[in-house]
């Protein structure tokens, strides 16, 4: 069955980076859309970022646009998130999620399968 783990979170002061790994397993991913999304405390959960693992075109939200950079590697399955400029706004639990669908899904209703999260906790 599809498989996505989620790791690299951490603590970090403002004005740090982290890079989020989502380590994808139990099928072909080659004709799928993979997407990053947060949930802060008390909030809903929103979208970060996506890629197309075919071709690799990106999409960002507004808010993290030009600070984080979504990328894929190929050979080893794994879709990965660089936030640099961290701030403690961005402190959420961040979730790796997968589609087939054609268009790129900006909700997660969009989204079939989900990982179990990683915690970034931006404070100083």
């Amino acid at each position: 069955q599809v498989q996505l783990v989620e790791s690299g979170g951490g603590l970090v002061q403002p004005g740090a980076s982290l890079r989020l790994s989502c380590a994808a397993s139990g099928r072909t991913f080659s004709g799928d859309i993979m997407g990053w999304f947060r949930q802060a405390p008390g909030k809903e959960r929103e979208f970060v970022a996506a890629i197309r693992w075919s071709g690799g075109s990106t999409y960002y939200a507004d808010s993290v646009n030009g600070r984080f950079t979504i990328s894929r590697d190929n050979a080893k399955n794994t879709v990965y998130l660089q936030m640099n400029s961290l701030k403690p706004q961005d402190t959420a639990v961040f979730y790796c999620a997968a589609t087939r669908k054609v268009r790129v899904p900006r909700d997660q209703q969009g989204y079939d399968y989900w990982g179990q999260g990683t915690q970034v906790t931006v404070s100083s």
